[in-house]
């Protein structure tokens, strides 16, 4: 059985998205070995999941980008979970409809090498946390405070520490198991 890691950036006042969507804050903290982490997670994951909006932001993007990361997100395939899209361009694009746990469910149980590396945005990612079938929470800590904006978490969860690492820039990964 594959496990779920929700892979996710968060400002240090706990939100995935300021109010107005903006994705500049993210460059907050950045660094060459932030980066190789980064690199490290996408490439262990068997199958990366995603909703619609943030397929459509990766997919204008990752096909043509020789940034890093690009290679793992453009050969490990991808599931996107969207009601609305009905095609795909990117490569190695799979669209998923209907309920959510019953999906991830079935996807989970499917054979495979490596994790399923589910990314945001935040509503997806909400959704996921929701369904309670994440077995791995990746949120790299950006040394940001946004003041507001979109929340990864809709309701109190009590996850277990497994590691923290911390960043040249000031950015810090914190890995949490969700099964204490």
């Amino acid at each position: 059985m594959a496990s779920l890691v929700l892979k996710m950036s968060v400002s240090l006042d706990g939100y995935v998205a300021p109010p107005d969507g903006s994705g500049d804050w993210i460059a907050a903290g950045g660094s060459d070995d932030a980066m190789g982490w980064l690199v490290e997670t996408l490439g262990k994951a068997g199958a990366h999941l995603m909703g619609a909006a943030s397929y459509e932001a990766m997919a204008a993007y990752y096909p043509s980008s020789t940034a890093p990361f690009a290679k793992p997100m453009n050969d490990i395939p991808k599931v996107v979970f969207s009601n609305s899209l009905t095609s795909a361009d990117w490569a190695e694009t799979t669209i998923v409809a209907g309920d959510l746990t019953e999906a991830v469910t079935r996807l989970k149980n499917e054979p495979r090498d490596g994790y399923l590396l589910a990314h945001g945005g935040a509503r997806f990612a909400r959704s996921l946390v929701g369904t309670g079938l994440i077995d791995e929470y990746h949120l790299l800590v950006h040394p940001v405070v946004l003041g507001g904006g979109e929340p990864l978490f809709p309701a109190p969860l009590t996850l277990q520490p497994i590691s923290t690492t911390a960043f040249t820039g000031g950015a810090v990964a914190h890995v949490f198991t969700a099964h204490p």
